[in-house]
């Protein structure tokens, strides 16, 4: 049964697009291998049907299991094209540090006035 949730359904067209595209890719670096889907999923320790979604471009498969089929087909690197921070960005944030007031909650957490119910 596939995962469902507000932020999968809310998955603009474009998104959806590209989360196939890059199964295609999955698909065809698989097939460069020689390898069968069944072959991969059991390096993969996946159901042929998880990779199946994977190589689909279902929204719902693990990333995890991607960044695994991507070292199983020596392709790992690509990942880091993902989202590149430019280099003036990425060399101010290396030492920057978000600090909160001494004293001051977590954003989030939950006050002790907010237990009682």
């Amino acid at each position: 049964m596939s995962k469902s949730s507000p932020a999968l359904a809310a998955l603009p067209p474009e998104s959806l697009d590209a989360l196939q595209a890059m199964g295609l890719r999955l698909r065809a670096r698989r097939q460069q291998r020689g390898l069968t889907l069944d072959e991969l999923a059991t390096r993969l320790f996946c159901s042929p049907t998880t990779l199946r979604a994977l190589e689909s471009g279902k929204p719902g498969t693990s990333l995890g299991l991607l960044a695994h089929a991507l070292w199983l087909l020596g392709q790992l690197d690509s990942l880091q094209g993902v989202a590149p921070l430019d280099d003036a960005f990425a060399a101010t944030s290396a030492r920057k540090r978000v600090r909160r007031a001494a004293g001051a909650p977590a954003p989030g957490a939950i006050g002790e006035h907010e237990r009682d119910f």
